[in-house]
């Protein structure tokens, strides 16, 4: 007997965090300004906006991603941003961006990016806030 799942958790193909994402007329998705890290002359330091790509492949069913922009200790959250998303069957995929607009950092050190799926912690990473001189 083969039984057909109705629900199951996608994992993550691939994420960016980027100065900008543009859809071309052929639909694909131009990634601009890859971001590692971000240099601040000084605190606080406002950025008019960042953006979060993700791809999502391998599940079945309906899903919730929340994508957030945490302060060093943690708690503090810069940036939220939720999407609700379909994936029909194990072999598409869904690409969700998520836009921050007009984030304040107030303090250097590691930031934290984290990405829940339906509440559930997925993926996290590190982006420095460091300082950098301005030129003389």
């Amino acid at each position: 007997m083969n039984i057909t799942p109705q629900f199951v958790i996608p994992d993550i193909q691939a994420t960016l965090l980027c100065e900008d994402v543009r859809q071309e007329n052929n639909g694909i998705n131009t990634l601009v300004g890859v971001v590692n890290v971000i240099p601040a002359p000084q605190i606080p330091f406002g950025i008019f906006k960042l953006c979060l790509w993700t791809r999502w492949v391998s599940g079945l069913g309906r899903f919730t991603q929340t994508s957030r922009i945490l302060a060093p200790d943690d708690q503090k959250i810069i940036g939220e941003a939720t999407v609700e998303f379909e994936l029909k069957s194990l072999e598409v995929h869904a690409t969700n961006v998520h836009f921050f607009g007009g984030l304040q950092f107030t303090e250097y050190g590691a930031h934290t990016v984290e990405i829940l799926i339906n509440g559930n912690l997925k993926l996290r990473f590190p982006v420095p806030v460091i300082q950098v001189r301005p030129p003389q």
